[in-house]
C-alpha cells in the first residue's frame, strides 16, 4: 500500500498551558483514530540546522517544518482526507502531503 508523509508547517504556539494540553489531547485522539494506517505517527522536530551548498552550517531551517507523520493510504485523495482531519490545522498550521517513493533495493517498511 502506498505511504504518504504529512509534513507540519508553521502553526501558532498555544496561548496557555491549558490550551496546549487541550490541543495535544485532540492531536493524540486524531493519531489514535488513524489506527494501523499511521506507520510513523508523531515525529516533532527541534534544533534545526541547515547545511548549505558551500558546506557552511547555519542555525534554523529554510522551511517552517516542525514535524511529520507517515501514513498508509490507498490513494493521494485518501491521504488528503486523513490530513484534513488533523488538529494541527486548528492552530494555524499547514500540512503538505507527499507520496513516498520506494527506492530500488530499499526494504519496504
Amino acid at each position: 500500500m502506498p505511504q504518504y508523509i504529512i509534513t507540519y508547517l508553521g502553526g501558532d504556539q498555544p496561548s496557555s498551558p491549558e490550551e496546549g494540553k487541550k490541543h495535544f489531547s485532540k492531536y493524540m485522539d486524531w493519531l489514535s483514530s488513524l489506527g494501523d494506517s499511521a506507520i510513523s505517527p508523531a515525529n516533532p522536530l527541534k534544533n534545526t540546522n541547515t547545511v548549505n551548498p558551500d558546506g557552511t552550517v547555519s542555525n534554523g531551517g529554510k522551511t517552517q517544518m516542525s514535524g511529520f507523520t507517515i501514513v498508509e493510504a490507498d490513494t493521494m485523495e485518501a491521504a488528503l482526507l486523513i490530513a484534513k482531519g488533523c488538529p494541527f490545522l486548528d492552530i494555524g498550521g499547514s500540512l503538505e502531503v507527499s507520496e513516498l517513493i520506494q527506492m530500488p533495493g530499499q526494504k519496504p517498511t
